[in-house]
C-alpha cells in the first residue's frame, strides 16, 4: 500500500488529491486552488507560472491539514495537466515570459508563413504535410499548436527568445520547479509535432526541427509517463510542505491521463470527457490520422498504445457561459437576490445543479432550438478560429429553459459528430466511459446516451479522473501496480445510462441540421470575426 499526491492542472485551477493505492484506489483528501487565464483581443491566451506554483503549494499544505497522513509517507507525486501550452525557460528554469495557453491563437501569420505556401491540402503545404505525416503520423495544422507559439515568440519577442534554454509544457515546468530537471514525457513531446513515432526511431526528429526552424538544443530530455523524473529539491520541498527527496514522476497531459483515470487503457476502449473543453478518445495499438477532420492517434501513457483523439474547444465552458450570461433572474435562479445554492430552503448544492434540474422542464429537442458550442473557435471535425456559438431556430414561444437545454444538447451533438468521425477510421466502443464535470449531471449523461445511441458509464469521482490517472502512473512507477492494462479492475463503473429509443428520430433529425450549420455560416463567421 502506498500514498500518492496527484496534481490535476486544468485551464483555471488545480485539483490536488492524496490517494491510497492498494487493491483499489481511494481518495483520502483533496483541495482546490485557482489561477488566472488572461485573454487578449489579438487572440492571445496566457497564464502566470507563479500563480500555478502558489496554487500547488497552498493546496498541498491544505491536504495535510485535513488528514493524519504525514508528508514523509508519500511515495511519490505526479501530474495530469492541460497540454499544448508553452513555457520557455532560461538555464535556471525561470520562465522568460508568461506561459502561452493551449487556447492562444495569435500565431496566424507564423503558421501561414511556414505552411500556407505552395500546393496545399487542408490549408497546409502538401510537401511539409507529407513529411510530417511520414515521421509522426500527424501534422501541425492548427494555429493553436505549440510549434507556432514558439515561432511567434521568436518573431515578435526576439530579446526574450534569445534567453530561452528549454521549451517545456505546463507539467514539465512544474517538474522542473520541483526537481531542477528539464524533462518532457513522450505524450507532451508528440504534441509539439517534432517527435518521431516510427518504431526504433522514437525521439526528437532533427529533420522536423530543421523544416520548422526549431533549435534542437531547446528540446528537453525525454522520459516515460511512469518514469521518475527526479526528486524534490530542498527549496521546493519547503515551499510545498513535503519531504526533501520525494520522488517526482513524469505524469502526463490531460488527453493522455484522463483516459487512464477513466479505466480506458485497452485497445478499443472509448471515453468522452466534458470539462472546460471536451473530447472523444479511443485507445488503439496503431497510429491513425484523419487530416481532413483534424483527428490523430496521439502517443499514450503505455508503450505501443495511442489515443485516437478528437477535441472540441469549449464544452463545459459553454455551460459556464450560460450561468454567467443567460440564466440569471429571469428563470428564478436568484430569489430575492439570494443565490439558491446558499438559501436555507434550497435543495441544490450549486447553481449548476439548479440549472440542470431546470432543464428537465424543457422537452427533448429543446423546442427545435439548436446551439453550436463553438465559443472559442473549433478544432474538430473542422479547424476554424472564427467559428462561434449561435442559437438557431428561436421562436416567440422559445424560453430560457429551452435555450439552456439546447446548450447541453449542442455539446452532445458535437460529441456525437466527433464520435462518428472516429468510426470512419476505427471501431469505437459500444459502451463509453463519460468523465469530467459534465458527467456529474445524470440528465447530461442521459442526453448523451440518447443523442449518441451508446450506453454511457460513469465512474466514482468523475471530476477527479485526471488526478486518478496521475496517481495510477505512480502506482506503476513504484511497482505497486503491475501494469496500466489492469486499471479497469481498480476503476469500476458506478452508473449506467442506456439510450431511450423513443427520442432517436427527433435527435437524428436535429443532428443533421446541427452539422449543416457550420458550412452554411462559415463565410459569415469569417466576415464577422476575421482579424483585419
Amino acid at each position: 500500500m502506498i500514498y500518492v499526491v496527484a496534481y490535476d492542472f486544468g485551464t483555471t485551477g488545480v485539483k490536488t488529491c492524496l490517494y491510497e493505492i492498494d487493491r483499489d484506489i481511494r481518495l483520502a483528501a483533496s483541495a482546490y486552488g485557482s489561477y488566472g487565464l488572461y485573454i487578449f483581443e489579438n487572440g492571445g491566451a496566457e497564464q502566470d507560472c507563479d500563480e500555478w506554483w502558489r496554487a500547488m503549494c497552498d493546496t498541498t499544505k491544505e491536504l495535510f491539514e485535513k488528514i493524519e497522513i504525514k508528508p514523509e509517507q508519500i511515495a511519490g507525486i505526479s501530474f495530469c495537466s492541460q497540454m499544448q501550452g508553452i513555457v520557455l525557460v532560461d538555464e535556471q528554469g525561470n520562465a522568460v515570459r508568461r506561459p502561452m495557453s493551449y487556447m492562444d491563437q495569435r500565431a496566424v501569420s507564423e503558421f501561414h508563413d511556414c505552411m500556407g505556401n505552395g500546393i496545399k491540402v487542408s490549408g497546409c503545404n502538401v510537401w511539409k504535410l507529407l513529411k510530417s505525416l511520414s515521421i509522426n503520423h500527424a501534422a501541425s495544422t492548427s494555429v493553436k499548436d505549440p510549434l507556432w507559439k514558439y515561432k511567434w515568440v521568436e518573431k515578435n519577442e526576439p530579446e526574450l527568445f534569445a534567453r530561452v534554454h528549454k521549451w517545456l509544457d505546463v507539467k514539465e515546468y512544474l517538474i522542473c520547479r520541483c526537481t531542477g530537471e528539464f524533462v518532457m514525457t513522450r505524450d507532451s513531446a508528440y504534441a509539439t509535432f517534432l517527435y518521431d513515432t516510427r518504431p526504433g526511431r522514437e525521439g526528437w526528429n532533427d529533420a522536423l526541427c530543421h523544416m520548422y526552424g526549431v533549435k534542437p538544443e531547446h528540446l528537453p530530455r525525454l522520459i516515460e509517463c511512469t518514469e521518475q523524473a527526479g526528486r524534490l529539491t530542498e527549496k521546493a520541498a519547503a515551499e510545498l510542505g513535503l519531504t526533501v527527496g520525494t520522488p517526482v514522476f513524469g505524469g502526463g497531459g490531460d488527453a493522455t491521463i484522463i483516459g487512464v483515470g477513466a479505466g480506458c487503457t485497452i485497445p478499443g476502449d472509448t471515453h468522452i470527457y466534458s470539462g472546460t473543453s471536451g473530447w472523444v478518445s479511443t485507445v488503439t495499438d496503431r497510429q491513425v490520422v484523419d487530416i481532413n477532420r483534424m483527428i490523430a492517434a496521439i502517443v499514450g501513457a503505455q508503450t505501443g498504445r495511442f489515443n485516437y483523439f478528437a477535441e472540441m474547444e469549449t464544452a463545459g465552458k459553454c455551460f459556464e457561459w450560460v450561468k454567467e450570461h443567460l440564466a440569471l433572474d429571469e428563470i428564478g435562479i436568484y430569489l430575492e437576490k439570494t443565490d439558491v445554492a446558499q438559501s436555507q430552503e434550497s435543495v441544490y448544492e450549486s447553481l449548476y445543479d439548479y440549472l440542470t434540474d431546470t432543464v428537465k422542464n424543457a422537452a427533448p429537442g429543446a423546442g427545435e432550438v439548436i446551439f453550436t458550442p463553438w465559443l472559442h473557435g473549433n478544432r474538430c471535425p473542422f479547424e476554424d478560429p472564427n467559428a462561434s456559438g449561435m442559437f438557431f431556430n428561436i421562436k416567440l414561444d422559445t424560453g430560457k429553459t429551452e435555450m439552456i437545454r439546447a446548450v447541453l444538447e449542442g455539446i452532445c451533438y458535437h460529441l456525437r459528430w466527433m464520435l462518428e468521425c472516429q468510426d470512419q477510421k476505427i471501431k469505437t466502443s459500444d459502451t463509453i466511459r463519460f468523465v469530467g464535470g459534465g458527467a456529474l449531471s445524470e440528465l447530461t449523461c442521459q442526453i448523451l446516451a440518447n443523442i449518441t445511441g451508446r450506453t454511457i458509464e460513469t465512474v466514482s469521482g468523475s471530476q477527479d479522473v485526471g488526478a486518478v490517472g496521475a496517481a495510477l502512473l505512480v502506482g506503476v512507477g513504484t511497482g505497486e501496480i503491475s501494469s496500466l492494462d489492469c486499471v479497469k479492475e481498480l476503476v469500476k463503473a458506478e452508473q449506467v445510462f442506456t439510450p431511450d429509443l423513443k427520442y432517436k428520430a427527433l435527435y437524428d433529425r436535429n443532428f443533421i441540421v446541427f452539422k449543416k450549420l457550420y458550412q452554411t455560416n462559415k463565410e459569415n463567421f469569417r466576415i464577422l470575426n476575421e482579424k483585419q
